[in-house]
């Protein structure tokens, strides 16, 4: 395969010497609607470059596809082990983290076997700025699409701590997350005084 691509590189590639004459008979002749051929030998150097490039992305693509889901449960792991921090920031990251990763039921619950579910909770009870409550419950919303997790949501004590959530003026998307959440939690029909 190499030297097949070596020999049309080549054959593309080559140059040969030109005089001042055969120039100025190029141009004209380019004039008169004939293609030069030092423009047609570019043109196919694009062209043969793209070509590449989109193989090369191509193998990258598929390669990233079968080696990420390797990489899944570890770095679900990683992010649960965030929300131990005392920092918010590390906090907030591992929250951002787990929403992304929760995009089916069969990692929302990976989240909540390595105790996602109550770190969760516990990090929205213990969130001193709207920028953690924030995450926090947007990682919950996420984890809260599985009926299964919900159930673990609502064993960790999640539906008092939401309705205690206090209000924030400045972010609404606060707002937005735990009426979301209290609906889901209502429509399952799990309600604040069983928690």
């Amino acid at each position: 395969m190499r030297g097949l691509a070596a020999g049309i590189s080549s054959y593309l590639c080559r140059r040969r010497p030109v005089n001042v004459r055969s120039r100025q008979y190029s141009s004209s002749y380019h004039e008169r609607g004939f293609p030069d051929e030092r423009a047609m030998e570019e043109e196919a150097e694009k062209k043969f470059g793209w070509l590449f490039k989109l193989l090369f992305i191509g193998t990258a693509t598929i390669g990233g596809y079968h080696i990420f889901p390797y990489l899944g449960d570890n770095l679900i792991h990683q992010s649960v082990s965030l929300l131990n921090v005392k920092d918010p920031l590390f906090k907030r990251m591992g929250a951002s983290r787990l929403a992304r990763f929760a995009t089916d039921d069969e990692r929302r619950m990976k989240i909540v076997e390595l105790g996602g579910a109550q770190q969760l909770v516990d990090m929205l009870g213990g969130a001193k700025d709207d920028s953690t409550r924030k995450e926090a419950l947007n990682a919950i919303v996420a984890i809260a699409r599985s009926d299964e997790a919900v159930g673990a949501l609502h064993s960790a004590g999640a539906i008092s701590v939401i309705m205690g959530t206090p209000l924030s003026s400045e972010d609404a998307e606060i707002e937005k997350f735990k009426v979301k959440l209290l609906k889901r939690f209502r429509d399952l029909r799990y309600d604040e005084s069983s928690s």
